[in-house]
């Protein structure tokens, strides 16, 4: 009897990277002429990116420089969840994005209804945060993680644990 083959779908952000990113994007803030005597920042608290600028067009500026350097360093930007501007001190305002770890329930079932849909004979269940897919066939597998790749879901995914 032929043994099953499995991989399991997460959602992952590593905080090293981002803090990498944090750290090169500063440098990149600090050394522009257009930041130039500006109280803009970026810091990491817990699960959470806070970006602090004079207003909201420079907001909207050290976002991009963050968002350029995430995704050199390969963090996925589709888990940052913006929240509103808001009005800090000092005359300054703040945005927070939340990065997103794990697949919730909604990401969950429409990545099952694709795996149902695909028509393969492949078993997925959901366990906690992630998805584990096993087939007999490895190249039923591959057409999972294809199908699932070209999916529009609202967070980015990762195939780990292909065994």
């Amino acid at each position: 009897m032929a043994k099953d083959s499995s991989f399991d779908i997460v959602s992952d952000v590593d905080f090293a990277e981002v803090q990498n990113a944090i750290q090169i994007a500063m440098k990149e803030i600090q050394t522009r002429y257009d930041f130039k005597g500006s109280k803009s920042d970026i810091s990491l608290d817990k699960e959470e990116l806070v970006l602090i600028s004079d207003d909201e067009y420079k907001l909207d500026q050290v976002k991009d420089v963050l968002f350029s350097k995430l995704f050199k360093r390969g963090v996925p930007v589709k888990n940052l969840d913006y929240g509103k501007v808001e009005k800090a001190s000092g005359g300054t305002v703040r945005q927070r994005a939340k990065l997103i770890q794990g697949i919730d329930k909604e990401n969950a079932k429409k990545i099952n209804t694709i795996i149902k849909n695909s028509g393969l004979k492949v078993k997925s269940q959901i366990q906690d945060d992630q998805i584990r897919v096993t087939a007999k066939s490895r190249d039923d597998l591959q057409k999972i993680i294809q199908a699932v790749k070209e999916a529009d879901l609202t967070i980015d995914v990762q195939f780990v644990n292909y065994r």
